[in-house]
């Protein structure tokens, strides 16, 4: 397959996917499921469910039988690479720690890569059943309606969100230090517990910024997308513009952007 994909054959499949793995999302959220570390010891605090195996299940099933020469990169599985210019970002629970405590704030996140440039994703939140979506070049939806990045341009003014890696308690590259410069300057932080969450909320322009390191590209891939075709901006901390595998994520309504950086890079 070497024909270019258009968003009217990709929006389709994406919309169904997504909410088929949803759905099932939704299901175990309100009913039973075990919760499993994925690193074994106590100090262990990345988990995995069931839901989110039978959510990547879905997904992964339908994108074999619709693209099977793409490559497929999921959260919970092995890559699968046949050198194809397309690969698939999967992440079938972004927020599992928030599901498996019960709160409602988590998400399917799926995006494709072409020649390594993200051309499409969704994310879908099952909960407030609310679809994210954006095709490079045809600008950012949700539900269908256009969406566009804040106006916000002082941090004074701006709710920011970030995250915590999940080895903070072991390293001292945990974001503690940048959390404590940013919290004193902005109107406020906000720590929801999923970056496709956060980034989709920034593209929608509800939050005005966000930043995270130690993320994975099936965690930002979609959510990146989004806020630039939005009318947002994303970069690494240094303000250089980045892609899914970065390992430190900036991303904003574009006018507290370098704001936001200054004080993410201050020198301890």
């Amino acid at each position: 397959m070497n024909h270019r994909i258009n968003p009217g054959d990709l929006l389709p499949f994406l919309n169904t996917v997504s909410k088929q793995a949803g759905d099932t999302l939704r299901s175990y959220f309100r009913g039973q499921f075990s919760v499993d570390r994925k690193n074994p010891g106590e100090k262990s605090i990345d988990i995995v469910t069931d839901a989110d195996r039978a959510s990547e299940e879905i997904i992964l099933e339908a994108i074999r039988k619709e693209f099977p020469d793409h490559d497929i990169l999921a959260e919970e599985t092995l890559t699968e690479k046949t050198g194809s210019p397309w690969m698939w970002l999967v992440d079938p629970l972004d927020g599992t720690i928030n599901f498996a405590h019960g709160i409602p704030f988590f998400a399917v996140s799926i995006a494709l890569m072409e020649h390594g440039t993200v051309i499409g994703g969704m994310i879908h939140d099952p909960v407030h059943e609310e679809s994210f979506w954006a095709f490079r070049g045809h600008g950012a939806f949700l539900n269908g309606d256009p969406i566009q990045v804040s106006t916000s341009d002082r941090l004074n003014r701006s709710i920011v969100a970030t995250g915590f890696p999940y080895d903070r308690a072991t390293s001292s590259n945990n974001n503690v230090a940048e959390f404590s410069r940013v919290v004193t300057r902005v109107q406020g932080i906000r720590r929801g517990g999923s970056a496709a969450m956060d980034l989709a909320y920034v593209s929608c322009g509800r939050i005005d910024g966000f930043w995270e390191l130690k993320l994975n590209p099936w965690d930002m891939g979609a959510g990146m997308l989004l806020v630039e075709e939005a009318g947002g901006r994303t970069s690494d901390e240094i303000g250089k513009p980045t892609d899914p595998y970065t390992k430190y994520i900036v991303a904003s309504n574009s006018l507290i952007h370098d704001l936001l950086l200054e004080l993410l890079t201050v020198k301890e």
